[in-house]
């Protein structure tokens, strides 16, 4: 019985630790978007993100907002030229409300629709330089201090 009871206590313990973990997630992820409410997308929109304005780490961070609220971005990075100024949303697919809703996540006003099936997705995203959302996932993480990495073998001996 002991075994048994050992291994009920350790499935409670990864439990609450995948609660815990779960819970500081959803905290950030309302601190990405202070100020909105996102509405998780009700059906698959296929997002790439190109950095356009050449500021570092944009592509990125617009990702990682619109991966956490539902969107799938099936692509991100450098676009071929850094001399945007201001941000751009486009539809591809003829649903300017797919690419209005990804703007409104971004907080990108300028949505224009150019529709190219070739491209595979339904959504574009163009960062110019005046996208300031990269800013909101540079401190996170930043004060946490440096942790080994979970290892349940340590609460049953090795």
């Amino acid at each position: 019985m002991g075994r048994v009871g050992m291994a009920v206590g350790i499935v409670g313990v990864v439990a609450l630790a995948g609660a815990a973990a779960y819970a500081t997630s959803l905290v950030e992820t309302a601190q990405l978007t202070e100020g909105r409410n996102p509405a998780p997308p009700t059906e698959r929109v296929r997002v790439e993100v190109l950095n356009a304005g050449g500021v570092s780490g944009q592509a990125r961070a617009a990702t990682v907002r619109l991966r956490d609220i539902g969107f799938d971005v099936v692509s991100y990075g450098n676009a071929g030229r850094f001399d945007r100024d201001s941000s751009v949303v486009v539809d591809r697919v003829g649903r300017p409300e797919l690419a209005r809703a990804v703007a409104d996540i971004l907080g990108v006003s300028l949505v224009n629709t150019d529709l190219d099936a070739n491209l595979f997705v339904d959504v574009t995203v163009l960062l110019g330089r005046d996208w300031q959302g990269g800013a909101a996932l540079d401190g996170i993480g930043a004060d946490a201090p440096e942790r080994e990495p979970w290892d349940p073998r340590g609460w049953i001996g090795r």
